[in-house]
């Protein structure tokens, strides 16, 4: 088993580097990828689900030089083995979430309704913008309106940006 778990902070951090979702979930493939290929270096191939252009995780598992045959399909997930890895994934992300929640004194809600908007306001309103950032991906339009800033999602992740 693998897993690249990415917190709001990290993935913040990470989406200034990367500026796009898709080259960003292109690296975190090819991460986990490659962690399994080193554990199983017999291994002839891969499957992804295909999300973007299928050069992204190439692109990133040639420059982690990994050789490895790579089969990126929609609906991978019919695949026990990618339905598994979709679950942990899910599980993983619930528990990071608790967590969070704990952090954050509060149940954290998931989504990007008007309850997780006042949840993020509230939090904002407490902790600031830093303890936000903590909690919350702050490329994403439910951060920039709860610091009352309605381009700050766009201006966080040019800061540093690419």
């Amino acid at each position: 088993m693998e897993l690249v778990a990415i917190g709001p902070a990290r993935y913040s951090e990470l989406y200034k580097k990367f500026g796009n979702l898709n080259r960003m979930l292109a690296w975190a493939h090819a991460k986990v990828i490659a962690n399994l290929h080193a554990k199983v270096p017999n291994c002839p191939r891969a499957l992804s689900d295909q999300f973007g252009n299928p050069r992204l995780i190439e692109g990133e598992l040639r420059k982690q030089e990994v050789e490895i045959q790579l089969e990126q399909r929609t609906k991978a997930e019919s695949d026990i083995a990618v339905a598994a890895a979709s679950i942990l994934a899910r599980h993983e992300f619930v528990r990071l979430l608790s967590k969070l929640s704990m952090e954050a004194g509060v149940e954290l809600s998931k989504g990007a309704g008007a309850g997780v908007k006042a949840q993020a306001i509230e939090i904002y309103k407490n902790k600031g913008r830093e303890g936000l950032a903590k909690l919350c991906k702050t490329h994403f339009r439910t951060f920039a309106e709860a610091v009352g800033d309605p381009v700050a999602h766009k201006r966080e992740w040019r800061k540093n940006g690419p």
